[in-house]
């Protein structure tokens, strides 16, 4: 049984040099992660590399460790180095194969670098068996993941096709680790025995026991990290910056004294957020301070929040390379904390970035609600996490209550202008980027992406409107893309000389999309097709899906949309069901009186209540159900973070027999419905109220 040197073991009679040639696998590579050592004997004129030697199939360890190349004797060596020059490669067809496959029918042998080119797989383990393509052992996959959710490696956090393979591999132990082969073997020489680990679930042995199976080299000694002089010394440095809203020390944020004043406290729960004395109006003998991302959790407040460290929730202003700083909400969120939430609890979490004392004002003029929010972007002060206060050309006194309807008013109408804009192409609820190339030079992709983030996490609706293939393009995952008028010509062409015709006639755009090629037959047809939806949709639109990426990662969003990209996709590819009675029912939450004489009464109204709902349905009335939820919540429809606080209907109990109006309360979503004895007094009076709040609204 071969076995493996312990690192820092002395070695006798070696050294490296990186001009020396292996005399097993002919090369003079020194790549220590991939062949291994590369070590030389002196007074045998030997050199080899330390894996091409314990891969080799006629050479064991018959010594001592220390006794020639750590238990291999020189004598044995030579003799392996004799017997491999009569062996051809499989591979490169040159002498010196000194590696077989393990199973003895098969007559593959190769040089380790062959080996590795070929596929082979190497066990480090045992006998340090090697095994060919057509023998080499598998993975098995219990629980295939789902073909249209895009997978990234668990290492580097690519993208990876979620098909096992040589290249791909998968944790043994949960079904939610994919790693590209090059990722885990260049983990598994930094972590070493005693650190190297699945990165999902944590699991050590079987992860080890799997990933030697499937040829990953794990190296005996700690990690390297370990090895590294003063590796952690930057864990020694403290956290030296006033993070308050406004630092008024006049010497900069960075500022700081020994004591007083000026002296920087850091937070008492997560030493990551500091402020001087004087900002925080804190007296001299307070030592403890706590940041606004930890208060809610000391204040034992903290039980639906998920730790979310926002680094510009509490910093400085915005700076002036916005473009650059937009994305750098730095969030912690954990996948196992998210894993359970839905898109609206997601967008919760992201909102609480946005502070309710600071203003961006954003005045809608003729021009329309997109070119007002383009003229927001471009503000050298523009900070996505002030607040909004909207402004529309009819706004004679802006007031609470109109500013809270504007709110709800912009967002909707910017979605639909952005829908509708240049930058989308495409059937209706289907949209494509389209390229512009004004709109490539003005930065309008980012632009679109950065308002769809800001409208989502202010409360706008939905958007619905992007085809699969677009949303797949977000993540570089295109399939089932939708075929442009050239490429129908070309994939319903029928036999060669059609399809050399339909080649012919779009020559020039295969030229420059670099898929013209030569037609022998139609089994060309496919990979040519493919090929071109490849390049209309993906190649040519690189620079604007990266920058639509960019802008939608606005206070953090697309991080997220790439943690769950299931459950977001149908914010952006569906668009909502049609509002329902009984929908509406649920949706309103029913505020009784304490007193049981009221709530009889009131009981009774919610009945009617419920019969009006399912009227406007049926269409016997002169509202809609949207008209009613408009007229509560100035939205007419749910928005994709749903509404905060939650629709309720409360009543209101009059003195006069005909009764009261309905009221609205759009700020609490709350519409308070008068207590009536008859359901046509009832529909009489909420039809009114209803109709001309929708009146007042189109004058």
């Amino acid at each position: 049984m071969k076995r493996t040197r312990c690192e820092g073991e002395e070695e006798l009679e070696t050294n490296t040099n990186s001009k020396e040639i292996c005399e097993l696998c002919k090369l003079s590579d020194d790549c220590p992660s991939k062949y291994g050592e590369k070590i030389t004997l002196k007074h045998h004129n030997l050199t080899v590399h330390y894996f091409c030697l314990l891969m080799s199939s006629g050479v064991y360890q018959r010594g001592d460790e220390d006794e020639g190349i750590y238990g291999f004797l020189v004598e044995d060596i030579k003799r392996e180095i004799r017997r491999s020059s009569r062996l051809a490669c499989t591979v490169c067809k040159k002498k010196g194969a000194s590696v077989g496959c393990n199973i003895k029918s098969c007559r593959k042998v190769v040089h380790l670098p062959c080996g590795i080119q070929e596929q082979f797989i190497f066990q480090f383990t045992g006998q340090f068996p090697s095994f060919c393509r057509e023998h080499c052992p598998t993975q098995t996959n219990s629980q295939p993941s789902c073909p249209s959710t895009p997978l990234s490696c668990s290492i580097c956090l690519e993208f990876v096709e979620p098909v096992l393979s040589y290249t791909v591999l998968k944790c043994p132990c949960c079904h939610s680790s994919w790693f590209h082969r090059d990722c885990v073997q260049h983990q598994a020489y930094s972590a070493a025995l005693f650190f190297f680990r699945c990165t999902i679930c944590n699991n050590k042995d079987k992860f080890q026991q799997e990933m030697l199976r499937m040829g990953i080299h794990i190296p005996e000694r700690d990690a390297s990290w370990e090895l590294e002089e003063n590796a952690y010394g930057e864990l020694l440095q403290v956290y030296q910056r006033c993070d308050a809203l406004k630092c008024i020390s006049h010497k900069g944020r960075k500022y700081s004294t020994q004591e007083g004043k000026w002296e920087i406290l850091r937070c008492n729960f997560c030493g990551s957020n500091g402020t001087h004395r004087k900002c925080a109006s804190l007296k001299l003998f307070e030592t403890k301070w706590v940041c606004d991302v930890c208060r809610p959790a000391a204040n034992g407040n903290g039980k639906r929040i998920i730790y979310c460290l926002v680094l510009l929730f509490c910093v400085a202003p915005w700076s002036p390379e916005k473009r650059h700083f937009i994305g750098l909400s730095i969030s912690v969120h954990s996948r196992s904390s998210l894993q359970r939430n839905t898109p609206g609890e997601i967008l919760h979490t992201l909102a609480s970035q946005i502070s309710k004392h600071q203003f961006m004002s954003v005045v809608v003029r003729k021009d329309g609600v997109f070119k007002a929010a383009l003229e927001l972007l471009r503000q050298a002060d523009f900070d996505p996490h002030h607040s909004l206060k909207v402004t529309f050309p009819d706004d004679e006194e802006q007031t609470n209550d109109m500013n809270n309807g504007n709110l709800q008013r912009f967002p909707r109408l910017l979605i639909q202008d952005l829908q509708n804009s240049v930058l989308f192409e495409g059937p209706e609820n289907k949209k494509n980027l389209a390229l512009n190339s004004q709109a490539v030079q003005e930065d309008f992709y980012f632009d679109a992406g950065c308002i769809i983030a800001l409208s989502l996490i202010h409360g706008g609706p939905p958007l619905g409107f992007f085809s699969e293939a677009l949303y797949k393009c977000l993540f570089n995952f295109p399939r089932d893309s939708h075929l442009t008028r050239r490429q129908f010509v070309i994939r319903d062409a029928q036999s060669v000389k059609d399809l050399k015709k339909a080649v012919s006639s779009a020559s020039d755009y295969l030229e420059v999309a670099g898929c013209l090629r030569q037609i022998n037959s139609l089994s060309d047809k496919q990979p040519l097709v493919k090929d071109i939806v490849n390049f209309h949709l993906v190649t040519r639109m690189q620079l604007p899906l990266k920058r639509f990426r960019d802008g939608l990662n606005t206070l953090g969003l697309f991080e997220h949309i790439q943690m769950f990209p299931e459950i977001f996709s149908d914010l952006f590819c569906y668009p909502p069901a049609k509002i329902s009675a009984h929908t509406m029912a649920n949706l309103f939450f029913v505020q009784f009186s304490d007193n049981e004489e009221k709530k009889k009464k009131e009981i009774i109204t919610e009945g009617f209540w419920r019969q009006y709902l399912h009227d406007c349905e049926e269409g016997r009335c002169a509202t809609s159900l949207e008209d009613i939820l408009i007229f509560a919540t100035s939205k007419d429809i749910v928005p994709a973070m749903g509404f905060n606080p939650n629709p309720s209907v409360s009543f209101v109990h009059s003195l006069s027999s005909v009764g009261t109006v309905p009221e609205r309360q759009p700020c609490y979503n709350k519409i308070v419905l008068p207590v009536a004895t008859t359901y046509e007094i009832f529909k009489k009076h909420l039809e009114y109220a209803v109709c001309q709040y929708t009146l007042m609204q189109t004058i």
